[in-house]
């Protein structure tokens, strides 16, 4: 199923002895395209404190449903290891918590999720002690959040062609299937899709996202098929 991330944003999350919070944001690795963690606003529940939620952590999505489903105790999520949001997530954090929740880490082998091209659910085996690791360094590993890239111009090979207004995710993989980008008046102000394949790299320094695609490609999407009007 593919899922319009800007949609899942706000949705309730529910662990399995009670709601957590909403969603908030979402991290992507920009060298894969792979939604690597959610992150979820507690609320009243952990007061000022925000978590991330690999994609191990969920079951099975359900259309319409009240809120999406966590694999997770409240308790093994509060006593996770704390990020801060305000920073690039660390290697070193991530290899905390990885860690902690006990799931295979997606950095050792060569698919998507280390070993597989699916996270996969599974069922977390904290450390008795429920214990937070330290960690003192802080590395950028192409980890961005999805509401910094939001409006990003994206560059076409021959000009600018709107603004990234969001992302659709395949729920099985976790990946980004396509770019969501608000085309502006030299498209009528449609949505199209633009797959992820076809960016060529995202320069944070210019807040611009460039696509092997010119605005002629865009335009003819009935006949290449490389853009689609958004669902």
């Amino acid at each position: 199923m593919l899922l319009n991330l800007k949609n899942l944003c706000g949705h309730k999350l529910s662990a399995t002895d009670g709601e957590i919070g909403h969603v908030k944001d979402f991290y992507f690795d920009d060298s894969t395209w792979a939604v690597r963690y959610l992150v979820v606003d507690t609320g009243t529940w952990m007061t000022g404190r925000q978590v991330l939620l690999s994609p191990y952590a969920f079951g099975r999505f359900e259309i319409g449903a009240a809120s999406l489903p966590v694999c997770l105790t409240k308790k093994q999520i509060e006593n996770s290891p704390s990020i801060d949001t305000h920073r690039p997530v660390s290697r070193q954090y991530e290899v905390n918590y990885y860690r902690y929740y006990g799931w295979p880490t997606y950095w050792e082998g060569d698919r998507v999720w280390g070993a597989s091209e699916y996270p996969g659910m599974m069922p977390a085996t904290p450390p008795e002690s429920m214990g937070v690791y330290e960690y003192d360094q802080w590395d950028d590993i192409h980890l961005r959040s999805t509401k910094a890239v939001h409006g990003y111009a994206i560059e076409a090979s021959d000009g600018a062609i709107g603004a990234v207004s969001s992302f659709v995710v395949d729920d099985k993989s976790w990946t980004v299937r396509d770019v969501v980008v608000e085309s502006g008046h030299w498209y009528s102000g449609k949505e199209v899709l633009i797959p992820s394949c076809k960016v060529k790299r995202v320069s944070y320094a210019e807040s611009k996202v460039y696509v092997n695609l010119s605005m002629a490609d865009i335009k003819q999407t009935a006949a290449n098929e490389v853009a689609r009007p958004a669902a």
